[in-house]
């Protein structure tokens, strides 16, 4: 199976005045396409600032990265900006939902700065959200929602582009035990079914054992790269 990601020798170092922090120390890994990555670690391992590198959000400091098989370092800010818009979908533990839009609005918010035509927004945008179970709420607004519902809604957000890849950082992280069922249910079936590719940063072993691989990173660096040799599922336990 082809590689969507492959990066080596990846580096990230902050500098402030005089002190230097290496946020992370030099990783090489490949992600094949439709494969569900997990990356754990503690507080301070470099998890998060991995996410940001492999989501197109920050630049390296040093190191080689191939998305789809050419180096991201080739593109400008403009084509990496579309790049992001285009193929990557995001959802974050904090949900990132504007509070006096709309769900539907909310899903759409991705749209604006696609190149998909404004004419087909509205039924992107629904197919999305009815994607996650939520067609009843799609004139509501965030405050009107559960935090497993809000989570949905970011997942349809991330979604309506159709991106090729979804990156998810604690999606589970503010979320009761059942919520976050039925979120991992979700993002499960976006891979199984759909064949997308997960990259999924959590703390959580129960979370991070529904992937197929587990990175481990600890100060920076990988200390483990496994296959997952039992998934666990949540195929049965959705619950609306």
């Amino acid at each position: 199976m082809t590689d969507i990601i492959e990066i080596k020798n990846l580096k990230k170092i902050y500098q402030e005045g005089e002190t230097t922090t290496t946020a992370l120390g030099g990783v090489t890994f490949n992600v094949r396409k439709g494969e569900f990555l997990a990356i754990m670690g503690p507080s301070g391992s470099g998890k998060s600032t991995l996410l940001h590198l492999l989501g197109l959000l920050d630049e390296p400091s040093s190191g080689s990265y191939r998305f789809n098989g050419k180096n991201i370092s080739s593109y400008s800010q403009n084509e990496l900006a579309a790049l992001r818009n285009r193929e990557v979908g995001f959802v974050f533990q904090s949900f990132n939902l504007l509070s006096r839009t709309s769900v539907l609005e909310n899903v759409k918010l991705p749209l604006h700065y696609s190149k998909i035509p404004e004419p087909e927004w509205e039924e992107r945008a629904r197919r999305a959200i009815e994607s996650v179970e939520l067609g009843h709420r799609m004139d509501h607004h965030p405050s009107e929602l559960s935090g497993g519902e809000k989570q949905r809604v970011a997942i349809a957000r991330a979604l309506v582009t159709d991106p090729e890849i979804i990156f998810a950082d604690e999606p589970t992280g503010n979320l009761d035990s059942k919520s976050g069922k039925n979120v991992m249910s979700i993002i499960q079936r976006l891979n199984e079914k759909q064949g997308k590719t997960i990259i999924l940063i959590t703390h959580e072993t129960a979370t991070a054992e529904h992937a197929e691989r587990i990175i481990h990173l600890t100060d920076g660096k990988i200390d483990s790269d496994r296959r997952v040799a039992k998934r666990l599922t949540t195929q049965d336990e959705y619950v609306k």
